[in-house]
Parts: C-alpha cells; structure tokens; sequence
C-alpha cells in the first residue's frame, strides 16, 4: 500500500523544519516499512514573487488528492496583500480541503519542565488536546470591511458566524477523542456576553445529552478558561471551541510546552465514503523570519506533525509512537535548539542536530 503525501515546505523556517521532517518519513520508510510516497508543492511569498499567487492552482489540486498533506509554514518580511492572501492563503487551501478541525495536543516533557514559564509542579503531567474548530466564526465571517465615516474615521468590521451543525459536528468529534482519553471535554465559549456562545453552549449540551453521557462535560467562558490553563492545565483533557478562541487559547498553552516549536498540529475534513479524511499537518510556530535561515528552528513540532499523520491519516499508531518517544528520548538525552535553551544549561543544538539526536533514538528504540 502506497501512501502518497503532499510535502509544502512554504516560508521561513518552514522549509528547514520540513526538511527535518522528510528525514523521518524517509527513516521510517527504510526500517519501517511506512510506504510513504512525498511529492513537493509550492506555497508562500517566494511564489507569489515569481508567480503574483502565493499558491497555484496544480497545488490545490494536488492537496485535495494527496492522503495527507505536511506543511511549513506561510508569511515572510514581505507581506501579501490581504486579498490575494485570503483567496490563495493557507485559510483558502483550508477550505478547499473541507478541513474543520484542528487537533493541537499540548505536552509538558519532563525534560524541559526547567524551560516552561510556569512552575513545575504546575506544569508536570500535562497532557490535554486543544480541538479548534477550523472553518468558520471570525476568520471567515462576512461581512468584513474597513469603512471611512463622514467624520473621517475609520470603522472596521468582522462578523463572527457560527450554524447549529458547524457547532455539532466540531462537538462530536471532541466527545469521540474524549472516549479515546481520560473521557472529559471542556467546552469553551463566551456565552455570558455572544450569541454565538449561546448557541455553541446550547449545541453542545444536547449532543451531550443525546449521545454522549459516559463524558463529562463542563462548560468553561473563554476568559476563565486563560486563567485556569496557567492555574491548573492538569485538569483539562479535550478542550473544544472555536475558530478565535481556539487560535489564542492553544497558542497560550504551548508555553506549558516550553516553546511553539513543540506543538504540531493536524486539521481534519469529513471522512469519504471509503473513510479516507483529508488531512492536513503543521507545526503551530509560524514562518519566524527572523530566525530563518540561521539552522537553529525547532523541528520537533514538525516531526511530531509526522506522528500524527502516521497516526490520524494513516492508523500506524505503533509507528507513531515509536517517533513520539524517539523525540522525548532525545529530549531527556540532554539535546535542545535554542528556544528551549535555559541559562546556565546544557548547549542548543542546531536543527539538523536535534534531527540527528531524535534518528538516534529511533534507531535505538526500534531494536
């Protein structure tokens, strides 16, 4: 069985942290036996230099096709012009994939506890999963406009939409996780002051009541919920909300992490009738352009994104394991890249070398 994947390294560190991550998938197709076909397409500012569109139409294509797609990262010192972005940015190919939920699982590492900003014992045995839901509320609401007033101000507008089945179904999805885990989902909104937290509050308490009552469900407002995962994130398991709130609220989380560079990220379409589900899978942190170029990116989350696939796309869960403690082996091995660097400590590591350290284990491991 063949299994054809899409790699889109894009901007920025995107291109070297998937370079990295091509390393493993070519591992574990020699030892593992994983049948993984990459084939590479183009997306980002470097295209729309050449091109005037950050991603054609052949790339679009070729994402909707592919089993699973691995991407970088978009965005540059050279800003897109927001139209262009929107029609042919990553929100587009999002959308042309039918991709509506985006899993980011948050990990505290023994290893790097020293590196998290909250204390250890806060942080020690984390382990939740942010569900965002990916394809509607704020970011694709409309209207959206900017306007000049007859006073001569501006007023910006965007329009936060969200229907009882988008709600339904990013809620489903999170109850059927939760069943796979510790079997609790926490539902964030802001029902105290938005319609649209009525209503998600209101969806997701049905469906609970409906099919799902062997989860426990708690409702938490979104700005409590800030507060609770510095507080206490040990008490989170599947956290579930929208397209906003999900953005922020994982971002904040990836500091129990220790840095960006260690969250991956799958987001994930409706399944076919042959149960194939596009798929498509990031690290979380971003072109960063300012270090780019300089081999010292974070590759973790981009090799971790690699586990999820093996995981989600592809049902390789020993595989995927076997990545995921290849990586925590090499963390408690003493190896770190820069954004994980705590004075005083051991030396980063560049990313070719955090790569080298994590194939390592991986050797070591699968014996």
């Amino acid at each position: 069985m063949t299994r054809n994947v899409l790699i889109i390294p894009g901007d920025g560190i995107g291109i070297e942290v998937m370079a990295e991550a091509r390393r493993i998938v070519e591992w574990l197709n020699a030892h593992r036996g994983t049948a993984i076909t990459l084939t590479e397409g183009e997306m980002g500012t470097e295209v729309w230099r050449r091109t005037g569109v950050p991603m054609s139409d052949e790339t679009i294509e070729a994402a909707k096709s592919a089993d699973a797609v691995l991407f970088g990262a978009v965005g540059g010192d050279e800003i897109i012009p927001r139209p262009i972005r929107r029609a042919r940015g990553l929100l587009a190919l999002r959308r042309a994939m039918g991709l509506y939920a985006n899993l980011r699982p948050v990990k505290a590492y023994e290893a790097l506890l020293d590196a998290t900003s909250l204390k250890e014992r806060v942080a020690r045995g984390v382990d939740l999963v942010v569900l965002r839901e990916l394809s509607s509320g704020v970011y694709f609401g409309e209207p959206r406009f900017t306007e000049t007033l007859p006073s001569g101000k501006r007023r910006a507008v965007d329009t936060q939409v969200y229907t009882e089945e988008e709600i339904e179904r990013i809620a489903r999805d999170a109850f059927l996780l939760a069943r796979t885990r510790r079997g609790q989902v926490a539902s964030v909104e802001k029902s105290n002051v938005m319609e649209t937290g009525r209503l998600w509050r209101d969806v997701v308490t049905a469906l609970h009541a409906a099919e799902f009552q062997d989860v426990a469900l708690r409702h938490v407002l979104s700005d409590n919920f800030a507060m609770q995962i510095i507080r206490d994130p040990r008490q989170f398991d599947v956290v579930v909300t929208d397209n906003l709130f999900g953005d922020l609220l994982s971002d904040a989380s990836a500091m129990i992490a220790g840095s960006l560079g260690m969250l991956p990220s799958a987001s994930l379409g409706t399944a076919d009738a042959s149960g194939r589900r596009p798929a498509l899978y990031e690290p979380v942190h971003g072109s960063a352009p300012d270090i780019a170029g300089k081999g010292i990116a974070n590759p973790i989350a981009a090799i971790l994104s690699v586990a999820m696939m093996l995981r989600h796309s592809f049902g390789l869960t020993a595989d995927a394991e076997l990545v995921e403690k290849a990586v925590e082996a090499a963390l408690d091995g003493g190896a770190r890249t820069a954004d994980l660097y705590v004075q005083g400590g051991i030396q980063p590591v560049t990313t070719a070398g955090m790569t080298k350290a994590i194939m390592e284990k991986l050797e070591a491991l699968a014996v």
